[in-house]
């Protein structure tokens, strides 16, 4: 029985699968450079890590220490090691998660993420399509971006 609600549903479903469609890259691509079966993803990744990489979920606000890591080096994709952020476009934003104002070239993908909050713009890494977390508009100079990254995403590597 099709509803009102379902109908509404229905067609914001629709409606954020074209927008995803023709907002520039997009993690939704099919054919990443890295690809494994779930099998082979549980058995590099932990199951914290599976959860936040391969199902999209997000760590406790303040559990990661790479909140906290303030050396000289670079951040990798937990899942297949690409280089993703530099320390030195890392800042304390504040929320309890590692955050930087700009990604290091061609190493995310993004794409439309709809929820309840409304739409958010999601971020993957762009070889294996790993979920990392959601960039924000409201960062420092000079991007003005906050790349809100899961720590459980990403393995640092000193310089």
């Amino acid at each position: 029985m099709t509803t009102r609600r379902n109908f509404i549903a229905l067609s914001s479903t629709g409606i954020a699968m074209v927008l995803a469609g023709g907002a520039g890259p997009s993690a939704a691509a099919t054919g990443f450079e890295i690809e494994k079966t779930e099998a082979e993803w549980r058995a590099i990744l932990t199951p914290a890590q599976y959860g936040v990489l391969r199902e999209e979920n997000t760590e406790p606000a303040g559990s990661s220490p790479l909140d906290k890591e303030h050396r000289e080096g670079t951040f990798h994709c937990a899942g297949c090691d690409l280089a993703l952020y530099s320390s030195k476009a890392k800042y304390d934003s504040g929320t309890g998660w590692p955050s930087f104002y700009e990604p290091l070239p061609n190493a995310v993908a993004t794409k439309a993420d709809w929820g309840i909050f409304g739409k958010r713009t999601e971020v993957h890494c762009r070889r294996c399509g790993g979920h990392l977390g959601h960039v924000f508009n409201d960062g420092p100079k000079p991007t003005g971006k906050r790349y809100c990254m899961n720590g459980l995403a990403m393995v640092f590597r000193p310089a």
